[in-house]
């Protein structure tokens, strides 16, 4: 099928444009959340009877959380036979990691710096997604965060724009693919846009205090990368921005997205985002709220009913000039024909597509070949991993170990509950009648959901003696500690980022009877684990990896697969030490000025070092990796130049493995300061033991350039340093002037 040319939609999307009224533009602007079986009698009163009404008059341009070829048929069919124009809906979904069959979280995604293989696990979720009635995610969330306090961390790439940018072109390169009106694809949408992560305190639905320099180096980078690979549509936040909601900013949503960056898709709200202006007490009322929305530039309300229920009369009294209204419907219009929904409104509905796509074989492989490379190794004295796959007697213990519901994570509303493969379950293939489990202790007290609270059990500990038993009978104890997968994502923050309940306890206990610890986690988000860096030796990052989750951990923990994970978020000494990331500012006074004489005014802490436990980009292989042989071609370039920089990579350990080769600049000097270390460039390098390779860099002014004050970008001359290594703590370094 060939791309529709755009010129030719224009045409289209005025010849309906002239034929509307007011209310069906209206209407168009109008999303719902899905409210009633479709497919049987028609509603009557109350919320549900007037949605339907709505559709049947061409009141609303878009449905939420309807899934399922018939669901998705049934209500297409309402607008399309009933309405007065016929124009199709659109039908969005939250597609974070997956449909049903789920790849790991977000941020586990990001821990393999594999933009192929996140492009593919992104095209997977797409497919899956199209197969069952949907054409649109609310995703990738691109939100930069360097608070581990908010849940949704999980959501995202981590703490780097760098990084987040290229892992956000790649997801919407897999959700949109080549062509957007091919069956297989969705639209995307960049969210939260902007500062979401950012919330003060690391507290949901927070405020947001930044500076300009933050918000243009920091904040937006991976939103510009996203609008310039296409996307689609973008979301606005729930926080407000230097006092202002981000829902009714006219300088982020018209100057900004819209007029600078020429994006041409739509802004949708977040849910009821608009109505909630009026509690943030920036707007009067629902009225005052719709006409704040329209006029910053959101081009569709979700389930706020502010733009449905005011925008007419708005519009009719003068005060929203019907052209924001045509230019939001032109939007919206446009990437329905894109879609291809106006030739074939019930394109998504094909059930046979629906029962072979989802859950497939290929699928399954993809998720886990995902799953396994975002694994991360964080420790592993003595070499304890990988695991002998004959002649050790494994003990299993941990209230995750044989959960097959919590390594699902957040954030997977569509996939079936305790869907995934536990811990326990991927190791039986490996240690068959070795194998022995014990839980030791239940995480929770209640049953857990997406939507609820999650009671810890913090006094049950009548499972630690079997668990100890078990222990001292075995030659390693793999111990599954961590979060629930609901204990991140939205509504998720949290102040303390310990293990939650009685597992330090169990841990501890543990260790004492058996000093050969594995500890494997689940979590969302970075956590403290200071004892356990200290005395566990050896320590496996898993993240909620998804569906596969057991088989990709035991693929690792017993060598078929040689781990090659990095960190995209800074690990903390404790909660105190947040917001911790490498790439901070020198501040004037770095360093005790008078080593050894117990002075204080430096920037310091006085009850814990100032470094991360673990560092940004951090993890570790089987094998062993040197860099040497740090060179730039020349001292000095231009301003326009590329600095063309190399480094050799060897394999020095007894097996093959992947190295992420990291490369670091420092701007000596500037007109604003900058960080002491910023990433610009990565290479997911493979390697055969005893290989070497050179492996070469181009620098140039994206790179080397960041936005002032104004966010007007400039490369300046002056001095860098780069370095180059295996983290954000590579030691390895050298210099180059930029010259006017």
């Amino acid at each position: 099928m060939q791309k529709p040319q755009a010129d030719s939609i224009d045409v289209k999307v005025d010849s309906i444009l002239k034929i509307m009224t007011l209310e069906e533009k209206v209407g168009q602007m109008n999303q719902y959340n899905g409210f009633w079986d479709v497919t049987g009698p028609s509603p009557e009163g109350g919320n549900a009877e007037k949605k339907y009404e709505d559709l049947r008059k061409g009141r609303v341009g878009s449905m939420l959380t309807v899934r399922g070829t018939e669901q998705v048929r049934a209500v297409q069919k309402i607008v399309v036979e009933e309405s007065r124009l016929g124009i199709p809906l659109i039908i969005g979904f939250d597609v974070i990691h997956g449909y049903k069959t789920l790849s790991p979280i977000p941020l586990a995604e990001a821990a393999s710096w594999d933009l192929e293989a996140i492009q593919k696990s992104a095209s997977v979720a797409a497919s899956e997604a199209s197969a069952s009635g949907i054409n649109w995610t609310f995703a990738p969330m691109v939100d930069i965060s360097r608070d581990p306090r908010w849940g949704r961390v999980m959501e995202g790439a981590g703490e780097d724009p760098y990084l987040g940018s290229k892992i956000a072109i790649a997801r919407v390169h897999g959700f949109q693919g080549e062509d957007l009106a091919a069956v297989n694809t969705i639209a995307a949408t960049a969210k939260h846009f902007a500062g979401y992560g950012f919330v003060e305190a690391g507290r949901e639905y927070n405020k947001a205090d930044i500076g300009s320099v933050t918000l243009h180096n920091i904040v937006l980078p991976p939103f510009k990368a996203a609008e310039e690979a296409g996307v689609k549509t973008f979301m606005n936040g729930f926080n407000e921005l230097n006092g202002i909601p981000v829902t009714g900013s006219n300088y982020l949503l018209r100057e900004l997205l819209k007029n600078k960056w020429g994006f041409k898709g739509f802004v949708i709200s977040d849910w009821a985002s608009i109505g909630e202006m009026t509690t943030h007490g920036y707007a009067k009322d629902l009225a005052h709220a719709a006409e704040m929305g329209v006029k910053a530039g959101v081009d569709m309300d979700m389930e706020s009913y502010s733009y449905i229920d005011e925008l007419v009369n708005l519009v009719e009294t003068g005060k929203v000039d019907v052209a924001l209204i045509d230019d939001a419907v032109r939007r919206i219009l446009r990437v329905k024909f894109e879609l291809g929904l106006f030739d074939d409104p019930y394109k998504y509905c094909d059930p046979e597509r629906e029962k072979n796509v989802i859950g497939s074989k290929e699928n399954q492989e993809a998720v886990l070949d995902m799953a396994k490379k975002s694994i991360v190794l964080l420790k592993n004295n003595n070499k304890l991993l990988p695991l002998k796959k004959k002649g050790q007697k494994i003990a299993v213990i941990g209230p995750l170990a044989d959960d097959n519901n919590s390594v699902l994570g957040s954030w997977r509303i569509a996939s079936k509950d305790s869907s995934g493969i536990s811990v326990l379950d991927g190791l039986k293939q490996y240690t068959g009648n070795d194998l022995m489990f014990e839980k030791g202790a239940d995480l929770l007290t209640n049953e857990p959901t997406f939507i609820n609270e999650l009671a810890f059990n913090t006094t049950d500990t009548s499972g630690f003696e079997k668990a100890i038993n078990v222990a001292r009978n075995s030659d390693v104890v793999i111990l599954v500690l961590g979060e629930h997968g609901f204990q991140s994502g939205e509504g998720r923050s949290r102040t303390n980022l310990d293990l939650p309940g009685v597992q330090q306890e169990l841990m501890e206990k543990i260790y004492a009877a058996n000093k050969n610890v594995v500890l494997v986690l689940n979590n969302g988000r970075p956590l403290v684990l200071n004892w356990a860096a200290n005395h566990i030796p050896a320590i496996v990052e898993t993240w909620h990896l998804g569906t596969q989750t057991g088989n990709a951990v035991a693929q690792v923990l017993y060598g078929d697969y040689n781990p090659s994970g990095k960190l995209p978020m800074t690990f903390p000494r404790n909660v105190g030490q947040i917001p911790i990331y490498y790439s901070h500012k020198n501040t004037g006074r770095p360093v005790d000025p008078q080593p050894g004489a117990n002075m204080v005014f430096w920037s310091h802490y006085s009850d814990v070092e100032s470094s991360p436990l673990f560092p940004f980009g951090y993890g570790l292989s089987y094998t062993s990796f040197n860099y040497s042989n740090l060179n730039v071609e020349k001292d000095s370039y231009a301003l326009n130049e590329e600095v063309q920089v190399s480094v050799e990579l060897s394999n020095t350990g007894d097996y093959d493995g992947k190295e992420v080769v990291q490369l670091y600049i420092r701007d000596l000097f500037a007109k604003i300061v900058r960080p002491v270390r910023e990433l610009k460039g990565f290479q997911l390098v493979e390697l055969k033991k005893g290989e070497s390779r050179t492996i070469k860099f181009s620098l140039t002014s994206k790179e080397l350039g960041y936005y002032d004050q104004d966010g007007n970008f400039t490369v300046e001359p002056g001095e860098y340093e780069i370095f180059v290594g295996t983290d954000s703590n590579a030691s390895l370094k050298t210099h180059f002037i930029l010259k006017e």
